[in-house]
């Protein structure tokens, strides 16, 4: 997985959790629904559990997004891949279980999909990096991720125990000096929300090698916004043509795919 629109000679589109509109999200079917939707990357988010497995779920505990109750990390793998994780939903995906990144990895590669793994745990993150450093080692699917969080102190410190590993900070500021934030921490790249989108920084930060992803909200946020005369579309598709934006991510898929494919690269 190239991050670079410009080395790929696409712009990636991410699915946000999967394709979080259509199937539950951090799911094995999350990830299929994306890449039938033309998804080329998928954000995950891992978490670890009691014996040390890591398990795909955004919350630190079960409630919102299971059957079951309580810390995710107070419970082993094997009882919460029992749990169902699909019902919440909707009744036709009641029974699709919790998934293990393991498992993730093993559905991305034969599907083309690449994996942005963002760390949510927050207890025993030095366990959960050496815990990724080794099943990606066994996998050899390290070329197939990019390790991404809020905290740019842990992304530059699993680099140290992951050589090679690509990393990409998550902001919601627009930071004065942009690649100045990004070279602190030896990230690949950024990830930032549309509202804070900017070209002359996204250009400075391509001058240093540096990639950068862009999550956009659901087009019915898009449509209200629109309606009261707020369009940032044009400007977006404009952004995406000149290559200045690497990835697009959001939780509609569908919606991403078609806003590339009418974007093309000049």
């Amino acid at each position: 997985m190239r991050l670079l629109a410009a080395e790929n000679g696409f712009v990636h589109v991410c699915g946000h959790r999967g394709h979080s509109i259509a199937a539950p999200e951090n799911t094995l079917a999350a990830l299929r629904a994306a890449k039938a939707a033309g998804a080329t990357s998928c954000e995950i988010d891992i978490v670890l559990t009691r014996d040390d497995e890591i398990l795909l779920a955004h919350d630190l505990i079960l409630d919102r997004i299971t059957n079951g109750l309580g810390l995710i990390s107070a419970r082993t793998a094997a009882e919460l891949e029992a749990l169902d994780a699909g019902g919440w939903f909707a009744p036709e995906f009641a029974g699709e279980r919790v998934a293990s990144l393991r498992a993730a990895l093993a559905l991305a590669r034969p599907a083309g999909l690449g994996l942005v793994v963002e760390i949510k745990e927050r207890q025993r993150i030095g366990r959960l990096v050496e815990r990724l450093a080794a099943l990606l080692e066994e996998t050899g699917a390290l070329d197939d991720v990019v390790l991404i969080s809020f905290d740019h102190v842990d992304l530059r410190r699993a680099k140290e125990v992951i050589p090679g590993i690509r990393t990409e900070g998550i902001t919601h500021a627009r930071h004065a000096d942009p690649v100045g934030v990004a070279q602190s921490a030896k990230l690949d790249s950024l990830s930032i929300e549309l509202d804070r989108f900017d070209p002359a920084d996204a250009a400075a930060l391509h001058a240093a090698g540096i990639a950068l992803r862009c999550h956009v909200p659901p087009p019915h946020k898009l449509a209200q916004d629109r309606h009261y005369g707020i369009d940032p579309l044009p400007d977006l598709q404009g952004w995406l043509s000149a290559g200045l934006i690497d990835t697009l991510s959001g939780d509609d898929v569908a919606f991403l795919a078609d806003l590339v494919a009418r974007s093309p690269l000049r």
